[in-house]
């Protein structure tokens, strides 16, 4: 069993494994704040996001938790979706990804995508640790 494997509670049901695998990476209080859409379409839809974005995350495969993390940073990053940026930099503890790795992330930010991008994220970075600290959670 790989690391996907486990935090998709290995499931072979491609939906079911990639439900799993959000609430492992995000929280139970995000995926349920983001599900509690009552709209006729909102169930529909966050099964079609659910599916696509995390199944991936699901499928196993030569990259670990850890690189899918690294590059969806890198390419939320890229896009200028600091909002995306900002809710997968909080899942680094449940990816394995390291401050000092984040850090070292926005060099590449910079050098391939530009100081704008890198200086946001940086931005996003600066304020997640502020709050990690102002929690008293640790680095």
């Amino acid at each position: 069993m790989d690391d996907s494997d486990q935090l998709n509670g290995g499931s072979n049901d491609p939906l079911k494994a990639a439900r799993a695998m959000r609430r492992a990476m995000l929280g139970d209080a995000y995926v349920d704040g983001m599900t509690a859409d009552a709209a006729p379409v909102a169930a529909e839809f966050q099964d079609y996001i659910t599916s696509m974005a995390w199944g991936v995350w699901a499928r196993g495969g030569a990259l670990s938790p850890r690189d899918r993390s690294l590059l969806v940073l890198a390419m939320t990053a890229a896009l200028g979706r600091m909002e995306e940026f900002r809710l997968h930099a909080g899942a680094m503890p449940q990816t394995g990804v390291t401050d000092d790795e984040l850090d070292e992330l926005l060099f590449q930010i910079a050098a391939y995508c530009g100081a704008p991008a890198s200086l946001a994220a940086r931005r996003e970075v600066r304020a997640m640790r502020a709050a990690r600290a102002a929690s008293g959670e640790g680095a």
